[in-house]
């Protein structure tokens, strides 16, 4: 345990010595909590739409406005006509057209009435999908008022939209718990291999190769300190996610940082086998941001896994921060207990117990 001690004291001693790497424990949190939510957004705005209005009724000025109040939408009033639309369209100078047919009030109510028609430039696929689909929900809301204002009893053809769990519709309250998770990957994985791996540019661990010092014990003393400069990394990530944002979790704290530990562990120990087996700085981040990229593409941190073919789902059940990303976002949004993620939970502690055994192991201790 003396050895131990000693040994954390002088990565801390390190650590703090460096001018640079204490500035960046606290000043990197807070950048990327707050700017990487505003430009790494699914959110689609700005949506130039052309609306076609050849009813010219009560009820086709009053979805006029209500498009034109919406955040999300901009008319483009140059449109006038149906052709004038399809040129725009096609020169992608709008997004989409809203066909408004002729006698489309007085027709609402009959047995087989007008269609509103709405045709998209499904150039920017995302663009033109869910810019669609918000222009369809605002319709439909404008639809659903008018109705009922009109008395009518059968509203079965109207759609309404419940979001549950983000009701707003906004991606940054996705984005910001996966945010947390690559501060942990490049803090507490990547930075824990270049610790190593700069040692052995020094020529300094050669020195504790020579000591008494065990491989456990050695691997531990370089793991300690990043494990708790990881609990502090994501205390200051939820601080600026609640600051700035006003997102809290709906969950426990508890269950947010137990595992925050559990994957802390686990992918410290990855990041301490990967240095174990580099011989120089390049390798170790050349091997760090293969693998970097592959977390971040496959894990279900920036694309649906329930997305991606069946082969690739598969293969995510080998990527721990896959079990990570489902329960932040899970205790995040949704207020998820242990219970119903004890699965996750465990899948994290079998991670930890292989990869920091890998830790130990691939050290190679000389004598």
């Amino acid at each position: 345990m003396r050895q131990l001690f000693i040994l954390i004291q002088k990565e801390f001693t390190q650590i703090f010595r460096n001018p640079f790497l204490p500035k960046l424990f606290i000043v990197f949190p807070v950048m990327i909590m707050l700017v990487m939510p505003w430009v790494t957004t699914m959110d689609v705005r700005n949506v130039s739409v052309a609306i076609i209005d050849e009813d010219g009724s009560t009820l086709s000025h009053r979805i006029t406005s209500d498009v034109r109040a919406a955040e999300y939408f901009t008319v483009n009033n140059e449109a006038t006509t149906l052709d004038t639309a399809h040129s725009l369209l096609g020169d992608c100078q709008i997004d989409i057209i809203l066909q408004i047919p002729k006698n489309f009030e007085r027709d609402i109510t009959s047995i087989e009435p007008e269609k509103l028609d709405i045709s998209a430039n499904a150039v920017n696929a995302t663009k033109g999908s869910l810019g669609s689909q918000y222009l369809v929900q605002t319709i439909a809301s404008t639809l659903y008022k008018y109705m009922g204002e009109q008395g009518a009893t059968q509203l079965s053809d109207l759609v309404v939209v419940q979001n549950r769990y983000n009701p707003t519709l906004n991606y940054r309250y996705l984005m910001i718990p996966a945010l947390m998770i690559m501060l942990l990957i490049l803090i507490c994985g990547f930075m824990s291999a270049i610790n190593i791996v700069t040692e052995k540019e020094n020529g300094t661990i050669e020195q504790i190769n020579v000591t008494p010092i065990g491989k456990f014990t050695f691997v531990l003393a370089k793991l300690i300190p990043f494990w708790l400069i990881g609990l502090f990394v994501i205390t200051v990530a939820m601080f600026v996610a609640w600051l700035v944002y006003g997102l809290v979790p709906l969950g426990s704290f508890g269950n947010i940082y137990l595992a925050t530990i559990l994957f802390i562990l686990g992918f410290s120990g990855f990041g301490v086998a990967v240095a174990n087996i580099s011989d120089n700085i390049q390798q170790t981040m050349f091997v760090m941001f293969f693998f970097i990229i592959i977390f971040m593409l496959l894990s279900g941190l920036l694309t649906p896994i329930s997305s991606m073919p069946e082969w690739a789902q598969k293969f995510t059940i080998i990527l721990p921060p896959r079990y990570y990303i489902e329960i932040m976002r899970a205790v995040y949004l949704k207020g998820t207990t242990f219970v119903d993620m004890w699965h996750n939970f465990a899948a994290l502690g079998v991670f930890v117990v292989i990869f920091n055994l890998l830790a130990t192991i691939t050290y190679k201790k000389q004598t």
